[in-house]
């Protein structure tokens, strides 16, 4: 047993810093050198702890074929393929760390949003073809509009504190949290941001709750046509109503590092699977698409796993 509490199993790519921090505090790490889930389901058995990226699934007969398992770590942020309540019944630990690449994700939906307002995109795919057009570029300012940002975590807090400085009012909705408002933000009702906004963003985890939370209806409630920005999971909207929207105006345009086709590890798009509203999104001038990328930058790599490895030294197992 005490060669089991020390030994964790890395079943997806990370940065070579989590395994010598890892082995820094007295862990054996071993590289998984499998790739279905069956076998790593028949050795999981071996392990005290986990860390995952977004490869495999982490449901309730794989949790109780982990016998010795104290602890599961995301390098990322999003549970989703964790039955994370499952777990902790387990007496398991579910780890993330979100504080990793807060600072990528805020910095990356400003971008997407400068891109959008300004045609920045369009502009520039027309003069590699040679065209100069001026006024159809035309872009609009984002002084003096309204930010409504829904999902008030590390993700939305780190977008507000990045576009704070551009004289727009920032508000936000978090169905889960209360008294937030700060220098960078100001607490709203569902409501108020309806009634207000401009510019949506999206930092809401993926759940049955928030699944096709942006579809027809939602879109229908905002008093404004709007301008949408998805820096949290593609599922969050539903396609084919996201193009409903952009076609009668209803949406302005959308900036997307997500969408609902990417296959479930997120390394690539469901090539078998690619409707007319994926073609729609690639052919639409308003529309700006980005592979989710959104919290990947050359120092998130590095902080994502420092955080892990901060979170997995506290457990002090």
């Amino acid at each position: 047993m005490k060669n089991l509490k020390k030994k964790v199993l890395l079943a997806d790519t990370t940065h070579p810093a989590l395994e010598k921090r890892l082995t820094d505090i007295g862990y054996e790490c071993v590289e998984f050198k499998g790739k279905s889930p069956v076998e790593l389901y028949g050795i999981i058995e071996q392990f005290t702890g986990l860390i995952i990226r977004s490869k495999f699934a982490i449901d309730r007969d794989f949790i109780d074929r982990a016998v010795n398992l104290k602890f599961i770590g995301r390098v990322g942020s999003g549970m989703e393929s964790i039955d994370v309540a499952y777990a902790t019944q387990k007496g398991i630990a579910c780890l993330n760390s979100p504080e990793g690449n807060r600072d990528a994700v805020g910095e990356h939906t400003l971008g997407l949003l400068l891109c959008l307002v300004n045609k920045i995109v369009q502009a520039d795919s027309q003069i590699r073809k040679g065209i100069w057009e001026r006024e159809q570029n035309r872009g609009l300012e984002i002084k003096g509009k309204t930010i409504g940002i829904i999902g008030y975590g590390n993700m939305g807090s780190s977008f507000a504190r990045c576009v704070s400085g551009l004289g727009a009012e920032v508000i936000a909705y978090d169905k889960y949290k209360k008294g937030y408002s700060d220098t960078f933000v100001k607490e709203s009702s569902l409501d108020n941001l309806f009634n207000t906004t401009d510019i949506l963003s999206l930092h809401v985890p993926l759940s049955a709750e928030t699944h096709y939370m942006v579809n027809t209806e939602f879109i229908s409630k905002f008093k404004k046509n709007i301008f949408l920005l998805n820096t949290s999971r593609g599922k969050v909207v539903k396609t084919d109503d996201l193009v409903i929207a952009l076609k009668t105006g209803k949406i302005s345009g959308a900036a997307l590092d997500v969408i609902e086709y990417e296959d479930v590890s997120f390394q690539k798009l469901d090539i078998t699977f690619l409707p007319e509203a994926y073609k729609f999104l690639c052919a639409a001038h308003n529309v700006v698409l980005t592979p989710h990328v959104a919290g990947w930058t050359q120092e998130s790599k590095i902080k994502l796993v420092e955080v892990l490895a901060d979170k997995i030294k506290k457990l002090n197992l």
